[in-house]
């Protein structure tokens, strides 16, 4: 079995020789003459509070008016529906010793300027984003030809000169922004301070950075060469950046002509390192690391973007919105709380109105129980009158006449003639040999009946138990038989 840590390739050989001579030295300057005419895209973002010199400060950077100075006098006119940051956006195309570069300059007013300003990151953050989201899908299409490039290069983060530290602001805006961007964190209005006070307020700025674990950028500071090294680390030992803006000349007292500003006490100059840092940050964005910035972009935070939108969605799918936007959680738990609240709200309107509904459910339960009780105590009383008027009414029918033993009598206007025998167990009245006198204009007609019984209203009969009901008589006719005179 052959062992293969037996037999090791040599490396291939470095020609230097014979390929002396044949140009390849020159793609440095292939490279540069291609960059030369094609130029940069660089885009620089400012953020922090008003009136802290953010627009000239941009100005002084590229000693020209980029972004013209904002009307003071309408700062604080805020339409009530702008609550949040805006995002403008300034370009310029700036050319030096034929080299052009397309700037973009990114301003954010409005932010910090309310008296909450929580969530007020939110649209610089989306439009970070956005600009990512942008790149990434037109590198997706199958024509890439003018790819417009508008992702934030650098980011500077004006911190307001209180002398004292950071405030919860900007802690947390710079933490959104130091994961998206090259974050570079700059005092503003440096000559609002002492040497002392300045030096202690930027230690006080890097101890919270560094205890809140905020994301800044740093550039690299080893180097083959010396110099490039110690340059380096002096502008890094500068972070956080104080700087001075002003676009006026003045003159010092040693007759200079400066870009700075005049005091009674004397000159701050915009370009002394020892007033401000203006030149180191201007070195670190400009002359010295403009391309690390743009590489930094590219290679580590759109990097970062990129895979993690491939990571959690499908191909061509829309963005999703992160779930810690913590405005849209607030949002949301606001809503959800109001329409909690309105939902008990009518639960209780609902439970209330239903033990109204049972209670008035119960009265009428009780108030139809009362009226059945009174419908029967009617019915017991209308019986009660029915049989009592009844017994009133037969005995107003039934009138009996007696003459020895021949009784007379009327009943529902009939005359009934006979012989008394009593009543039967159930008070039927019996006449024995009974005749029936009937009325009229022609006389008097004798019916004989045999034996009767007269029971309650009715007179039949035995085995005539529905015999119709006579026509009742008027009584002059009854005492006009000679019998029933006879008898009365």
């Amino acid at each position: 079995m052959l062992d293969l840590e037996d037999f090791s390739v040599p490396p291939p050989p470095i020609l230097t020789t014979a390929l002396s001579g044949t140009g390849i030295a020159n793609l440095p300057n292939q490279r540069h003459k291609i960059v030369a005419k094609n130029g940069a895209n660089f885009t620089i973002m400012v953020c922090g509070e008003s009136g802290v010199g953010k627009t000239t400060f941009v100005n002084t950077l590229f000693t020209t008016t980029i972004k013209e100075p904002k009307n003071l006098s309408k700062r604080h006119m805020k339409s009530p529906s702008s609550k949040t940051a805006q995002i403008q956006i300034t370009k310029a195309e700036l050319e030096e010793k034929m080299f052009k570069v397309k700037l973009s300059i990114v301003d954010t007013p409005g932010f910090g300027d309310y008296v909450n300003n929580r969530h007020s990151w939110i649209p610089i953050v989306d439009f970070i984003d956005d600009q990512h989201e942008k790149y990434m899908r037109q590198e997706q299409q199958p024509c890439r030809k003018g790819v417009i490039d508008m992702r934030v290069h650098a980011c500077l983060y004006f911190i307001k000169p209180t002398g004292h530290t950071l405030n919860p602001l900007d802690i947390e805006v710079m933490k959104k922004l130091g994961s998206r961007v090259n974050l570079i964190p700059v005092v503003a209005k440096a000559d609002t301070l002492t040497p002392t006070n300045l030096e202690k307020f930027k230690q006080n700025i890097r101890e919270v950075i560094a205890a809140q674990n905020i994301q800044v950028y740093t550039c690299p500071i080893e180097s083959d060469d010396e110099h490039v090294t110690r340059r380096n680390h002096n502008i890094m030992t500068a972070l956080p950046f104080a700087v001075i803006g002003s676009t006026q000349d003045v003159v010092t007292f040693d007759g200079r002509k400066v870009k700075g500003r005049e005091y009674a006490w004397g000159v701050a100059e915009v370009e002394n390192d020892l007033h401000c840092d203006f030149k180191k940050l201007r070195s670190l964005l400009i002359r010295t690391h403009m391309l690390d910035l743009i590489t930094t972009t590219e290679e580590v935070h759109y990097e970062n973007y990129r895979q993690t939108q491939m990571e959690t969605r499908k191909f061509g799918e829309p963005r999703t919105e992160p779930n810690e936007n913590a405005k849209f959680r607030e949002d949301e738990e606001a809503l959800r709380m109001r329409f909690t609240e309105q939902v008990k709200a009518e639960e209780s309107r609902f439970r209330q109105w239903e033990r109204q509904l049972l209670n008035e459910r119960d009265r009428l339960h009780k108030e139809l129980e009362a009226q059945g009780e009174k419908v029967k105590e009617l019915q017991s009383e209308l019986e009660a009158y029915y049989h009592h008027q009844r017994d009133k009414s037969l005995r107003k029918k039934i009138s009996v006449f007696k003459k020895g033993d021949v009784h007379v009598i009327t009943v529902d206007g009939r005359v009934l003639v006979g012989i008394l025998r009593g009543t039967d167990q159930t008070a039927n009245v019996i006449l024995e040999k009974c005749e029936e006198r009937v009325f009229s204009s022609e006389g008097t007609e004798i019916v004989p009946l045999g034996l009767y019984i007269i029971r309650g209203d009715n007179v039949c009969t035995i085995g005539e138990l529905d015999k119709e009901k006579e026509e009742e008589m008027d009584i002059t006719q009854i005492k006009a038989d000679p019998l029933v005179q006879t008898v009365l």
